[in-house]
């Protein structure tokens, strides 16, 4: 693995144009009765023909064995070491829905969920409420007060919500009451250590409160909440790389993912259609685009096998758009695999293409799990990504004499 610094050393400045498009949960495994995955049952002509003209492989997100989260896939494809640059999912949601926050503040994210009369978690999303339904229960639980503190709760999307709590003395060293799973119930916030004890009693009583306050809207009745987090600060990919980054993403935690290392968040819609008009239409102002599509990963979550695959096809049957912008470097990959047959992110590797005029072709001939196992890139840290990709930008000198 390349050090930053040494990155910021050898990086220029260049005309030339890098496209990353990041398909959340892409790796999958085969469904049983099927003997394939998802990208393997789908028809993916274009996603083929970019395998075939350039070279391919599979990325660790983290580390071999490690099911990684989408803070720290996404940091990795960008560069940055996940083990060294770590941020709370709290904080991504506060950047997203561009909540200011302060270096003393804790942000949390929460999920609406349902438990059933013994308190047991029966749907971790609650069925995926709607925003609107979402944005309704936020304000009630924004009206929760805790002695000595500021309390905000904000609407991020469908279930999702951030809690920040402002004031003196509070720590970020407190456990997850999410246990990220059914069939148990909710855990209580614990002090990681001793200094966190008065933060992890707000958040308690925050959360009985909220019982309260949700016993009567199911499904939405009872919350979780994880990644409580300070607002780090990073380098930028501009002092790192030299680039002029933008970030065509619609979901709120990648919005702030991106703004934390320093891309210029474009305004876009939600469908790879809207998001390729997007890039067109941005082309020529920036030479960094990251583009993000998040059905994959909640289709995958889902554990709907069909969807996922209907998902693929549909990312493909737009990317002659992409293609036909002729960037000089084009990657596709995913942050983690998210394999519907076990309805969560997974620890096997993501297949990965990058096209360029300068890529060493392979003998790939499809863009898929089992085809990319024998690519030229063979298996490499997701860390590493930006070096190769920067490369065949010719966005790097030599390094030493």
């Amino acid at each position: 693995m390349v050090a930053l610094e040494v990155i910021k050393e050898i990086a220029i400045s260049s005309p030339s144009k890098i496209v990353m498009l990041v398909i959340d949960g892409l790796g999958g495994l085969p469904e049983p009765k099927l003997g394939k995955t998802e990208l393997e049952i789908a028809s993916t002509p274009h996603l083929d023909r970019l395998a075939q003209e350039g070279v391919c492989g599979l990325t660790t997100p983290v580390s071999p064995g490690i099911t990684s989260g989408s803070g720290p896939g996404h940091l990795a494809l960008f560069g940055y070491d996940p083990l060294k640059f770590t941020i709370g999912r709290g904080v991504l949601e506060a950047l997203g829905v561009d909540f200011e926050l302060k270096d003393t503040d804790i942000a949390a994210r929460g999920n609406f969920c349902t438990v059933d009369d013994e308190g047991i978690i029966t749907d971790r999303r609650a069925g995926r409420i709607s925003t609107e339904t979402c944005r309704q229960l936020s304000e009630l639980l924004g009206l929760i007060k805790l002695e000595n503190i500021q309390l905000f709760v904000l609407p991020v999307k469908e279930h999702r919500f951030l809690l920040v709590l402002r004031g003196n003395e509070l720590s970020s060293e407190v456990s997850d009451t999410d246990p990220q799973r059914t069939g148990v119930a909710p855990n209580m916030a614990m002090a990681i250590n001793p200094e966190a004890k008065y933060t992890a009693h707000l958040v308690n009583q925050f959360v009985d409160a909220a019982i309260e306050i949700l016993t009567r809207h199911y499904p939405a009745n009872m919350i979780l909440l994880r990644g409580f987090s300070k607002l780090p600060h990073f380098p930028s990919m501009t002092e790192i790389f030299k680039l002029k980054p933008a970030a065509i993403v619609d979901y709120p935690m990648y919005r702030g993912l991106a703004k934390l290392i320093g891309m210029e968040v474009l305004v876009t819609g939600s469908s790879i259609k809207e998001k390729l008009a997007t890039l067109t239409e941005h082309f020529t102002k920036y030479d960094f685009f990251y583009i993000h599509i998040k059905k994959t990963d909640s289709a995958g979550e889902d554990g709907n096998f069909k969807e996922k695959v209907r998902l693929i096809e549909e990312i493909d049957a737009f990317l002659p758009i992409l293609i036909n912008l002729k960037p000089d470097v084009i990657v596709v990959t995913g942050d983690h695999s998210t394999p519907a047959v076990l309805k969560g992110h997974s620890w096997h590797p993501v297949p990965i293409l990058i096209h360029s005029q300068w890529c060493r072709s392979d003998e790939v001939k499809e863009f898929s799990e089992r085809s990319c196992v024998l690519g030229g890139l063979g298996r490499l840290l997701a860390v590493e990504v930006m070096p190769v990709a920067m490369a065949n930008a010719l966005k790097l000198t030599k390094f030493g004499a």
